[in-house]
């Protein structure tokens, strides 16, 4: 009896499967090729001009490199080009979320190169803009963090109230966005009659709006499923990246520039260091929410104790005069022509003086050789910093992850690339 072709194949099968028998493929076997995807660098999700070039295994993410640089202006060339004054402007650009914070930072860089201190109403101003930019900047990460994971009605919440800072900002500045408000030495106006009352109104409305946003997501299961054991950043890793701001104490390590190296006058203030336990999304995301709280305690412990008297140090030959002087008195006009015209006269020496920025520790390095115009000025971008532990961070996550990892570290490109 002769055997069928479909008789042999049915015996080669059998025969085949009795040597696998107890044999298991290996990933390498079973995985094909993976699939490289580009996200930005114009792409909402990325906040700005950041392209991310993933690595797909399926959905799951296998390797991740970072392209930052499309945004880069050549901030510290410039200011080695300009008198420290002439850079102000410049600042605004940085973290352009906080304008006013910038201004602060670098202004208090210069002065501790002077060994300038501001007389009190001049510390507690620059106190004020500080915690006032820190608001405006939490709530617009806040805001667009809970539309990149699918909350829409958050981001009206929190631009309501940001306008309200913005309208304070002009009140005071006479600019809602790049303000250049701050000089060194000082600021270039007094507080305006009726603003500490404005302010106190908005830190009410401010509240208000907090227990709001606090009521649609803290305990919002969509909004929990997409950010609690999403980007988890341990102590160890946040300390080896250097990460500094909400992103560092979200992880539980309680370290805040305004508390470990106190400078205006936070030392008089009594406030609270919000930090995680987890280092997740959602940690990134209550500490935030509790940062812009004790702000407002902060505005408030300023505003009830907000001292008379000058607001800029008093050194006529460094500082310019005021309008009315120069007018009407010879030498006045002389050293407002040789300030403009030259600069400060700095001495010779290097500095560096960070501060507790929104973003994290911005901080500015000076090296001067003397002269109105710094020899070499190196900006610590916190975004810059913040963004390195990207890489790290996504493998292993899944892609849909991404929107919900980036909006979590809040990050400005335009101060990440400078």
């Amino acid at each position: 009896m002769s055997t069928t072709s479909r008789e042999i194949e049915v015996k080669d099968a059998a025969a085949k499967a009795a040597d696998l028998d107890g044999y298991q493929l290996t990933t390498d076997e079973i995985v094909g090729e993976k699939l490289v995807l580009n996200v930005g660098p114009s792409h909402p999700a990325t906040h700005g001009v950041l392209r991310l070039i993933l690595e797909l295994d399926g959905e799951r993410i296998t390797n991740a490199d970072v392209v930052v640089g499309y945004l880069h202006r050549g901030d510290e060339k410039i200011a080695e080009n300009m008198q420290y004054n002439q850079f102000v402007p410049y600042t605004d650009r940085l973290d352009y979320l906080a304008p006013l914070a910038n201004n602060v930072a670098y202004a208090l860089a210069v002065e501790k190169l002077m060994g300038w201190e501001l007389p009190p109403r001049g510390q507690a101003i620059r106190t004020i803009c500080c915690e006032m930019a820190r608001i405006s900047a939490h709530l617009l990460g806040i805001g667009a963090y809970a539309m990149d994971v699918g909350a829409m009605t958050v981001f009206l919440y929190t631009f309501t109230q940001r306008e309200t800072v913005y309208n304070l900002c002009e009140m005071l500045t006479g600019a809602r966005f790049t303000t250049s408000y701050t000089r060194i030495g000082g600021q270039t106006r007094d507080l305006p009659e009726g603003f500490t009352d404005a302010l106190l109104k908005f830190t009410d409305e401010l509240l208000e709006c907090l227990d709001d946003v606090d009521k649609l997501l803290t305990r919002n299961k969509i909004f929990l499923d997409r950010t609690r054991d999403v980007g988890v950043i341990s102590k160890e890793d946040a300390i080896a990246w250097a990460l500094s701001g909400p992103n560092l104490r979200a992880t539980g390590i309680e370290h805040d520039v305004r508390r470990a190296n106190p400078y205006l006058d936070y030392h008089r203030y009594d406030f609270e260091i919000p930090i995680g336990t987890v280092g997740d999304c959602f940690d990134r995301y209550l500490v935030r929410m509790e940062e812009m709280r004790q702000s407002v305690s902060i505005l408030r412990q300023v505003v009830a104790g907000l001292p008379d008297g000058p607001i800029n140090v008093d050194d006529p030959k460094q500082f310019l005069p005021k309008k009315e002087k120069v007018l009407t008195d010879m030498e006045e006009l002389i050293h407002h022509f040789m300030l403009v015209t030259q600069g400060i006269d700095a001495p010779a020496g290097e500095v560096y003086f960070g501060a507790e920025n929104p973003k994290g520790e911005l901080g500015f390095f000076i090296h001067s050789k003397g002269g109105g115009v710094p020899y070499r000025l190196k900006i610590r971008s916190p975004s810059f910093v913040n963004l390195s532990i990207l890489p790290k961070l996504l493998r292993g996550e899944m892609l849909s992850d991404t929107v919900a990892i980036l909006g979590s570290l809040d990050f400005v490109m335009g101060e990440c690339d400078r």
